[in-house]
């Protein structure tokens, strides 16, 4: 890894590893299909970013190329990768080596990766124990996904869509929740239960597991593994049968008080972040925190300084009495959780702009997805995200519409991605809070919504001097 080319080295998990490798002294270079912040950050580092993919662009003294699953077969610079003999190597190889000689942590599950891995790195950061980490989102600024940092502990997001997971051995692993998504990879729930198995097997002897006790697939799970001798099992949240039991979770506007039962003993704390399933995240990283050897209260304390992560109901700004939050969503679960966050927060309408992320799993979750956006007061579908996926025949936002209608949404369809600012602007007013949400580029409409609220207000604010 002494001279690494990052295919798509600005998506959000190859950028840290690039990221920890340009700060640990290697000869870093990549490419990507768009300039982005991102991609600047790591310029700055000294990494060499090309935009566009051509064969050309792998340096000839590169030691490797990383590839994510993301990345198809027929890539020009995987091709000559492969022509000029230069050794193949997957994210999660790169991830799991980068981890080699410290205490690793690992944070799985269908939802909520990112937020708890990040409270973890902001908590143990704040105790001044400098841990390295790596996060599938950005914490405040373009390149904070990840850091190399001084102390013993590695902190990293693992990745089920695609297996990826079952190639790290932490010291202490964390499964959040344990649920049927990423329908290309995985046919049935089953199959997710085996995976989730064959990752908390690769947790090293004497290790911990912390896992929810809420969850019916996070109980199967631990109901799997029971027979393990060598592990140390930790359940977390409401359930009466909990190891680490949440006693209760008080909003209080963007924030929520914490109340745990530890060791008999009851602890609160305060969770800069609205919502229930944010709180009971938070309960998991002290889980964690505290299997490290990390003292409870002090871990607690610090886990009231994480402020947020991008694109996890990241206030954008406000415009004519109208926030604007931008949230990642894109799962059923996820969308409820956010929608319900977001009433507990505000007394005023809640709007969403919905993007729908993968045609596969529009395919399975359309009925799901619907019923979540008969949470908020009106909402307004866009067309689906692919990502990295082909259409399927038939499968369009239109499922999604329907469902919600069924569901007694006010919900509507526009298809022009650049027109819908000025719709959202248009239906908006003042004390509502306005939601961007799913996985793609629907966080870009934020911007632009701010501005044509701006706009409105400007031209009432003309009308009213000049009565």
């Amino acid at each position: 890894m002494h001279a690494p080319h990052f295919i798509g080295i600005g998506g959000a998990g190859m950028s840290g590893l690039a990221k920890i490798l340009a700060v640990r002294g290697a000869s870093v270079s990549g490419s990507d299909a768009k300039e982005s912040e991102t991609v600047r950050a790591l310029r700055a580092l000294g990494a060499g970013v090309h935009i566009g993919h051509a064969a050309e662009h792998v340096p000839q003294g590169a030691s490797s190329i990383v590839v994510s699953s993301a990345i198809r077969a027929d890539n020009p610079e995987l091709a000559a990768a492969r022509e000029r003999g230069i050794p193949v190597v997957h994210r999660s190889d790169a991830l799991a080596a980068l981890m080699g000689g410290r205490r690793a942590l690992a944070v799985a599950g269908t939802h909520g990766k990112t937020t708890t891995t990040s409270m973890l790195a902001v908590a143990l950061g704040e105790l001044g124990l400098d841990p390295s980490y790596a996060i599938g989102g950005d914490l405040d600024a373009p390149g904070s996904n990840a850091h190399h940092g001084t102390g013993e502990i590695f902190v990293a997001e693992a990745d089920e869509s695609d297996r990826s997971f079952h190639k790290y051995a932490p010291e202490v692993a964390i499964v959040l929740n344990v649920e049927l998504d990423h329908h290309a990879n995985y046919a049935s729930i089953d199959e997710i239960h085996e995976s989730f198995e064959t990752f908390v097997g690769r947790i090293v002897p004497g290790g911990t597991l912390v896992v929810s006790a809420d969850h019916e697939g996070a109980r199967e799970l631990t109901a799997r593994v029971a027979g393990r001798t060598d592990l140390n099992v930790v359940t977390v949240g409401a359930a009466e049968d909990a190891d680490l039991r949440v006693l209760s979770v008080v909003p209080h506007g963007m924030t929520s008080e914490v109340t745990v039962l530890l060791d008999g003993a009851e602890l609160a704390f305060t969770v800069s972040v609205p919502g229930r399933h944010y709180a009971h995240n938070a309960v998991a990283a002290l889980a964690a925190g505290v299997a490290l050897g990390v003292p409870a209260a002090d871990l607690a304390k610090a886990l009231g300084a994480y402020t947020g992560v991008r694109r996890r109901l990241q206030l954008k700004g406000e415009a004519g009495g109208v926030q604007v939050i931008d949230s990642y969503a894109h799962h059923p679960t996820e969308m409820t959780a956010d929608l319900e966050a977001i009433r507990e927060a505000t007394t005023g309408r809640v709007l969403v702009v919905f993007q729908p992320h993968l045609f596969s799993r529009t395919q399975q979750l359309a009925e799901e997805m619907g019923a979540a956006l008969a949470l908020a007061d009106a909402s307004v579908v866009l067309d689906i995200y692919p990502a990295r996926e082909d259409p399927i025949p038939g499968i369009t936002s239109e499922l999604i519409i329907d469902a919600a209608l069924r569901a007694g949404a006010e919900v509507t369809a526009e298809h022009d991605f650049a027109a819908a600012p000025a719709v959202l602007a248009g239906l908006a007013r003042p004390g509502d809070l306005l939601l961007t949400m799913g996985a793609g580029d629907v966080t870009n409409l934020g911007a632009a919504i701010l501005e044509h609220l701006e706009r409105g207000l400007e031209r009432l604010t003309s009308v009213a001097t000049n009565v």
